[in-house]
């Protein structure tokens, strides 16, 4: 290996990617991550490492790892800008992004599983990744994201048993962006991640947008990575999991459900919000989640604004968004 490519020689041409990772004080995750990316049976064309004002020892991990380009940050920007930064310096022979967390620890055809889904089905940009907890590859973390009627979302399967047969691709709402796969030119031409969200759902709202586009979403079982799950951010009950969520799930709603689904779907909506406040109220993160709901009316007219340009360019018809929407009564595995 080189310090400027981990391109490889193989006797198949692939497509370049540029894997991104944006970390804050992931230390205790970095070299796993980093080292499973140097084992992969299709080497990553770059990775880009975005740091984001860590005070750990992060960057100095990185930095035995010479071949990987270090952004360094003098503030945490987020995962959204984070992320949007990486992609717009990324190579510009790279065709593909693939984003990873860096607690997330690809198995070595991790990236292979992904290209060949992107080759075998041309009608798709985004590729999500299966996700086992890394504490025990018996149990999913996810296999894609959901996206319910009401506004809330949550990562398919998740807590549930990994099966133990083969499964197949299949198209889910969005991917998990903490190990995902997406068409550069796409994410170039949408402008990204929302900055606005910072991080939490930035995700699946990326999804969306991208559904309203035309693009779609493919579950891709045989490329898996081991996840620990909110590893720098406290836990996913933490309050700062709880705020910028619920903040975030008002925004995606409001921005991209489309037409007559907004009007018909937001009285369920709010009665979603009306439930978490008296969940999290109860659990005693109350001030939290009144302070997430604040704000994300606070925001509202910032994000009117952006869903009119949104649905100004939507393709996707009422019909096709309907039909990907998750109709349960009671979602039985949810994450946020």
């Amino acid at each position: 290996m080189n310090g400027k490519s981990l391109s490889d020689s193989c006797e198949k041409s692939w497509p370049k990617v540029t894997v991104v990772i944006v970390n804050w004080n992931g230390e205790q995750f970095l070299e796993r991550c980093l080292a499973a990316l140097v084992v992969q049976t299709v080497k990553p064309h770059e990775i880009i490492l975005v740091d984001n004002g860590s005070f750990d020892g992060s960057v100095e991990i990185v930095r035995t790892f010479p071949f990987v380009k270090l952004m360094l940050l003098d503030q945490n920007v987020g995962f959204a800008r984070g992320n949007n930064l990486a992609i717009k310096t990324a190579c510009s022979e790279s065709k593909w992004i693939a984003l990873l967390n860096p607690d997330a620890f690809a198995e070595p055809r991790w990236l292979e599983a992904l290209l060949l889904a992107a080759e075998s089905n041309s009608g798709f940009d985004m590729f999500g990744s299966k996700s086992v907890t890394a504490n025990d590859s018996m149990v999913l973390d996810g296999t894609g994201d959901a996206y319910h009627l009401s506004g809330l979302v949550w990562r398919m399967g998740y807590g549930t048993p990994a099966p133990t047969s083969a499964e197949n691709e299949h198209e889910v709402f969005s991917p998990c962006a903490a190990a995902a796969l997406y068409r550069r030119s796409v994410l170039l031409e949408m402008g990204g991640f929302d900055e606005d969200f910072f991080c939490y759902v930035e995700d699946v709202d990326l999804g969306f947008r991208l559904r309203l586009a035309g693009h779609r979403s493919l579950y891709v079982p045989k490329s898996v990575v081991h996840h620990v799950g909110s590893g720098t951010t406290g836990g996913q009950h933490s309050d700062f999991a709880v705020y910028h969520g619920h903040r975030n799930l008002v925004w995606t709603f409001v921005k991209n459900m489309p037409g007559l689904l907004f009007w018909l779907l937001l009285p369920l909506h709010l009665a979603l919000h009306l439930a978490s406040i008296t969940w999290f109220t109860f659990r005693g993160q109350g001030r939290v989640i009144l302070r997430a709901k604040r704000d994300a009316l606070l925001g509202l007219p910032k994000m009117w604004r952006k869903r009119q340009q949104i649905q100004k360019c939507r393709i996707a018809s009422i019909g096709d968004i309907w039909q990907v929407l998750d109709k349960r009564l009671m979602p039985r595995r949810r994450k946020i």
